[in-house]
């Protein structure tokens, strides 16, 4: 489960940091590098994307491991 996790936290931020181009720059990075926002690869990338931000609200709910202190 923390390996779907840490998958899904990277997909936030390259959805987060495309949506930061968009709205600095005017430039969807994502439909840039892939062929165009409506391409194959960008779709499944966009609704990648999605889903693991729908996983990652689960992430909110878990309960939280206290750190080790030595």
């Amino acid at each position: 489960m923390k390996t779907l996790d840490n998958l899904c936290l990277l997909l936030v931020i390259v959805g987060a940091l495309n949506w930061g181009s968009i709205g600095l720059f005017g430039l969807d990075l994502v439909g840039f590098l892939f062929g165009g926002q409506l391409s194959v690869i960008s779709r499944i990338i966009f609704s990648l994307v999605g889903l693991a931000g729908l996983w990652s609200i689960t992430l909110l709910f878990k309960e939280k491991v206290p750190a080790e202190t030595h």
